[in-house]
């Protein structure tokens, strides 16, 4: 199986070999500082035991702060940041930023697919809302579209005939931006167990439906999968907490990969263990946690960093192509979580609640890796 989602990206390009890497980090808002600040330790142990080099670029202002700032939550400069990372070959590293920066960015730069991993980690089995047995086995891979429906187009506020405010939206999808999910998707099933599921909700949301599903049979003449269904976005929502086994690779519209997503994490015992990429098809990759900023955290010293270092092994293996700093890392977070080391939103009975500082300095001192 192929663990690698981009392999799926058929104009990806990933870099190899020692060179230096390069980094563009947005701190972001609420926990995003302190959690980022993390990962970037974690990243320079890393770093200096496997004998590889990156160049770290810090941006400034996004989001909430940027938009009281500068009026808008993904201002020029920060544009032109992302534009120089890119350039360079390198990756955005994000904390939470709110506004509408990820929406604004996902469109500048035609970041239009989002791959968002649901693999529960062993250590959290007996940790979460879900029975235990639920999870054995479960790998989900959710694939996002994100440059079209509902989060994006054009909206305005207006008054009725009769001088009742109204609020209206307009959004679309093209043939061609639902046939490349759809493609990415497909071959990324196709990697992986063969089996693809289609979200979507063909009464309540009819046109658009109608081309998804002409896009996918067009899918199923290219792409050979073992299996391919298509569920509402409903029955999908109950069916990836009642029965997640049935799941291998899911693609949705836009908002309906934002609610599965979120829904997703309770697999993983807590949305402070969630993350994902977004990936344009000429390899742009923006690496983020899947929660929010998380305002009431801040400061505390009781935020989950083990999102954002997932994040940052998804960046190592996807952009630069560093697979054995990934699994080095992974297994550090997995051993450290093993050993009974949890935040308050994974914790169980008989563990050690540690703060998000803590955890992050053990989970630095657990990695193993050696020289490539």
């Amino acid at each position: 199986m192929s663990r690698k989602f981009t392999d799926a990206l058929p104009a990806h390009t990933r870099a190899g070999g020692p060179a230096c890497h390069v980094v563009g980090v947005f701190n972001g808002e609420g926990i995003g500082p302190e959690v980022v600040a993390i990962a970037l330790d974690v990243l320079d142990a890393l770093a200096q035991a496997g004998g590889r080099r990156f160049e770290i670029r810090m941006g400034g202002l996004i989001g909430t702060e940027a938009k009281q700032r500068h009026g808008n939550g993904l201002p020029d400069e920060a544009v032109a940041f992302c534009e120089s990372i890119f350039t360079d070959g390198g990756a955005l590293f994000c904390g939470a930023g709110g506004a509408r920066f990820v929406y604004d960015l996902r469109a500048k730069f035609d970041l239009f697919c989002k791959f968002t991993p649901l693999q529960p980690c062993a250590p959290l089995r007996d940790t979460g809302a879900l029975r235990p047995e639920k999870l054995d086995g479960v790998d989900i891979v959710a694939v996002r579209e994100n440059t079209g429906g509902l989060y994006l187009g054009q909206w305005q506020r207006s008054m009725d005939e009769e001088g009742r405010a109204m609020a209206s939206q307009q959004f679309c999808y093209r043939h061609d931006h639902v046939e490349r999910i759809l493609g990415v998707a497909g071959r990324l099933a196709a990697l992986r167990r063969g089996r693809l599921c289609v979200v979507l909700k063909p009464e309540g949301v009819p046109t658009i439906s109608e081309l998804w599903q002409e896009c996918l049979e067009e899918l199923q003449q290219q792409v050979a999968l073992d299996a391919v269904e298509v569920l509402e976005i409903d029955n999908a929502v109950y069916q990836l907490i009642a029965d997640p086994q049935r799941f291998d690779v899911i693609v949705s519209p836009n908002m309906f990969g934002d609610v599965l997503a979120d829904c997703g994490a309770l697999l993983l015992g807590s949305r402070g263990m969630s993350y994902s990429g977004n990936f344009s098809m000429d390899g742009k990759g923006v690496y983020q946690t899947g929660h929010g900023a998380a305002r009431d955290l801040a400061g505390k010293d009781c935020a989950n960093p083990v999102g954002q270092l997932l994040s940052l092994a998804m960046m190592l293996e996807e952009s630069f192509g560093w697979t054995q700093g990934a699994v080095a890392l992974r297994d550090a977070i997995a051993r450290t979580l093993a050993a009974g080391y949890r935040t308050t939103d994974i914790a169980a009975s008989g563990c050690q609640i540690i703060g998000t500082r803590e955890l992050g300095a053990r989970i630095r001192d657990a990695l193993r890796i050696t020289v490539d």
